[in-house]
């Protein structure tokens, strides 16, 4: 019976869970296909062609092959070179693209000749053959008599009539023995001799390196150290990348190598003139000086360009390489403890220049500027200099460090006046002093006709300092600046117009080169100019001036820190080739030590110098108790040179003085000059005493007001 079925029991509803973690299956990994075998093998065989084993046999041996072929080109090319006259040719093409039309000719008319006799040659050849054909049978008749009249003596000799024919049948035997031989030797002759010709053109090849650069060996294509032959100059200004001059050199051919003089041994370099095509100008190759070193597998600091005297000429400089890295020798200064200066004619020694020859400067009557990069050496070669002149025992020096390091601490003693420090009150002091220097220069100019002075080198270490000075005297007057108000400015330049004809001397080293730190009229008025590594070329020009740096020198082409050292001059005081208006000059390093012990061998030398390391600018001064300070330790002082050095104590006090103002305050203090020697001269005692016996008051009395 059908009915519906009631539930007596409500079904409770399903418990719903928390959300916990989800579980993500992750299915089986397929199982990876079998690689084909012929996948599997074609990697094989790219790994082993690919590999650097396989490449390096590859190389071998295309290189090897192309040794043979290389050399039969070459060994065919001399051939036909000695059978016609190609080699004329070439050369005559080469001259005519240099446009030295005078040489064409002269080639032309060799290859004439040439010709003239190649036509000789085949014309007697022609006749040869009944010539030959003559020779031989007159040659066989009269061998064959002369045997027979042998064989004819030997029969007499040994009563033996078959004797007759004895020699005769001997030059047979002889005959048939050389036949014997050759027909044993020629076989393996055959297979040898092709052989030994393969090895003879392999070798030729080799030597030439005949094969793609790519196949040589790696010290070859590197090309480190490679010597400089004519064919590798040719083949670095084909590839410079001057038009003119390439097409040039590829009409000459082979005959390229007529464009160079001979490749001369020049120091740790070579050294070869080039004579250009016509078209192509020395500018264009000085300006590619970075890509003839590498064509010619050099650094660019391994090559240097000059302009010769001839026209249409550069002149290469090519160092070994890496031997611009290797440091020089010792100074002589540092060697020779018996050395000594003489201002006038001698000449300092301060380095070597490129050549590996002694590079030696004349200082006599020259105003002297070295600048370049900091922390070059700049310092270190202006005190080269300063250390050999003060071996001259006639040479005074006022010196100026604007560092105030110490560099200069060992001219102590030396100098008539040292300051050193960098802050205004020292530029004041150093300005003041120069102005000093000036005042001097003028009393010197000012002499009789006639009248000798002992040189003043009046040197100034990192000048830019007082250039770039900003502070102004009481009457709003700045010390540093390039104005015609600025103190040390003008009193630089009056050195500079007039100081050289009474042996005043201003010497300048200076740092980073600008217009505003180093003025034009200054760096101008220097006779002698040098200069260290520099950042760019606008810089080299203010260093050096236009003249030098359009004739090659680079001082910008230098390599700050591994060059440190290396002066680029330019001066008629140093010995420069023939057409340059500059030379590169590796210096000698003299350390501190090395400095101070020179210095002391120059003290050695003089008598007692008070050095000043101040300039005292009071206005009331004890000029018996200055005089007596100015003469130091030695026992009497020319009162010339007291003057002198009362003037650098004190210009404002003592800058006027007269030899009878000297005579005046000395009669007053009962210390009277004398002579000695013939020579006028102040009497340290004498001084000593008369300060000593001096009454308390009359200090006041003694000051310089009242001696005016």
């Amino acid at each position: 019976m059908d009915g519906n079925v009631v539930p007596l029991h409500k079904t409770p509803p399903a418990p719903v869970s928390e959300p916990g973690p989800t579980l993500t299956v992750v299915p089986e990994p397929s199982p990876t296909p079998a690689v084909p075998l012929w996948v599997r093998s074609g990697r094989a065989i790219q790994r082993a062609v690919t590999h650097e084993r396989t490449r390096e046999v590859g190389r071998l041996a295309v290189r090897h092959s192309m040794y043979v072929v290389g050399g039969t080109r070459i060994v065919t090319r001399r051939a036909w070179d000695g059978r016609t006259g190609a080699r004329y040719e070439r050369l005559l093409r080469a001259a005519e693209a240099q446009g030295n039309y005078e040489v064409a000719a002269e080639w032309e008319e060799r290859l004439q000749r040439f010709r003239e006799a190649r036509h000789r040659r085949r014309m007697d050849l022609l006749k040869s053959p009944v010539d030959v054909a003559k020779g031989l049978a007159v040659g066989t008749g009269a061998g064959i008599g002369a045997l027979v009249g042998l064989g004819v003596v030997l029969a007499i000799a040994n009563e033996d009539v078959t004797d007759v024919l004895t020699p005769l049948m001997a030059v047979v035997e002889f005959i048939r023995l050389l036949i014997t031989i050759v027909s044993v030797v020629w076989g393996p002759a055959l297979r040898v001799g092709p052989l030994l010709a393969l090895l003879a053109l392999w070798s030729v090849g080799r030597h030439s390196q005949a094969a793609p650069n790519w196949a040589l060996p790696a010290n070859v294509q590197s090309g480190e150290g490679e010597p400089i032959t004519p064919s590798i100059v040719v083949k670095a200004l084909r590839d410079l990348g001057v038009p003119a001059l390439r097409n040039a050199i590829k009409e000459m051919g082979d005959a390229g190598a007529a464009m160079l003089g001979p490749i001369r041994i020049a120091g740790c370099g070579v050294e070869v003139d080039v004579t250009l095509p016509s078209g192509v100008s020395t500018v264009e190759v000085q300006q590619r000086r970075r890509k003839l070193a590498e064509n010619l597998t050099r650094h660019e600091h391994e090559v240097f360009i000059t302009i010769p005297e001839a026209a249409r000429t550069v002149r290469l400089w090519v160092a070994d390489s890496g031997a611009l890295d290797e440091p020089i020798g010792p100074s002589p200064l540092v060697t020779d403890e018996t050395m000594t200066a003489d201002y006038a004619k001698g000449r300092a020694p301060w380095g070597q220049d490129l050549r590996g020859d002694a590079a030696a400067l004349s200082l006599y009557q020259r105003h002297l500027l070295i600048t370049g990069l900091s922390n070059q050496g700049k310092t270190v070669a202006l005190r080269s200099l300063a250390l050999w002149l003060a071996l001259d025992r006639s040479v005074q020096f006022l010196m100026g460090d604007l560092k105030g390091v110490g560099d200069w601490a060992m001219f102590d003693g030396l100098a008539s006046t040292l300051i050193q420090g960098p802050t205004d009150e020292h530029v004041i002091e150093v300005t003041e002093m120069v102005e000093g220097a000036v005042e001097e220069m003028n009393r010197r100019i000012q002499a009789p006709p006639g009248t000798t002075y002992p040189p003043l080198i009046v040197l100034v270490d990192e000048a830019q300092v007082a250039f770039m000075c900003p502070a102004k005297d009481d009457q709003k007057r700045p010390y540093g600046g390039s104005k015609a108000n600025s103190r040390y400015f003008m009193a630089v330049r009056k050195i500079h117009n007039q100081g050289r004809a009474v042996n005043v001397l201003m010497w300048q080293g200076t740092q980073d080169p600008t217009n505003e730190n180093l003025p034009k009229l200054v760096r101008e008025g220097a006779h002698t100019r040098a200069s260290l590594a520099l950042g760019t070329e606008s810089q080299a020009r203010m260093a050096l001036g236009d003249k030098a740096v359009d004739g090659g020198a680079a001082p910008n082409l230098l390599r700050p820190g591994l060059d440190r050292g290396t002066l680029v001059v330019a001066s008629d005081g140093i010995t420069i080739p023939a057409g340059q208006s500059s030379i590169t000059v590796r210096t000698h390093y003299i350390d501190d030590d090395a400095a101070k012990a020179i210095t002391e061998r120059a003290k050695a030398l003089r008598d007692g110098v008070t050095t000043l390391h101040a300039i005292d600018r009071s206005e009331q001064r004890d000029p018996l108790t200055d005089i007596l300070s100015v003469l130091g330790d030695a026992p009497r002082v020319l009162t010339q040179t007291v003057l002198q050095r009362l003037a650098a104590l004190s210009q404002d006090a003592y800058g006027s003085w007269s030899f009878g103002d000297l005579k005046r305050v000395l009669e007053n203090a009962g210390a009277d000059p004398y002579k000695s020697d013939g020579r006028m001269v102040v009497g340290r005692d004498r001084v000593a005493r008369a300060l000593a016996n001096r009454p308390d008051d009359e200090d006041s009395d003694a000051s310089i007001s009242h001696v005016d």
